[in-house]
């Protein structure tokens, strides 16, 4: 299971990638390995405005479907669609071509509650 250093995550299993005021949001290696196969994500939130901890979007996998929960307060500004016709995207490669969501920072303050790696892996008892 892969950790990059470089990313924000949250107690939810997504990642934050953050450069300037945009953040791009996925989720987690461990997360995906939870769901299983991934066979469809939607997210109909482009273009709103959603405080932090609001759902997004949901993943569906073969055996669940799984809320997506915004890990900072902004507008989401484009979705994946890539993810529309290769969903399994997310299983084979979540912190690259599986990404989700981009984010316009509305509260950069809230940056701080996200764990780094290092908290992430200790979460998940890695």
């Amino acid at each position: 299971m892969s950790l990059p250093e470089d990313l924000k995550y949250t107690k939810d299993h997504e990642w934050v990638r953050i450069e300037g005021d945009l953040a791009t949001v996925g989720i987690t290696d461990f997360a995906q390995g939870e769901l299983g196969d991934i066979v469809y994500v939607e997210v109909e939130t482009v273009d709103e405005t959603l405080d932090r901890e609001e759902v997004f979007g949901t993943v569906e996998a073969v055996k669940t479907v799984s809320d997506l929960f915004l890990p900072l307060s902004g507008e989401i500004i484009e979705f994946n669609e890539a993810l529309e016709d290769e969903p399994e995207k997310v299983n084979s490669d979540p912190y690259g071509e599986g990404w989700m969501i981009k984010l316009k920072i509305s509260d950069a303050s809230e940056v701080d509650d996200l764990l780094n790696a290092s908290d992430y892996k200790a979460l998940i008892g890695a």
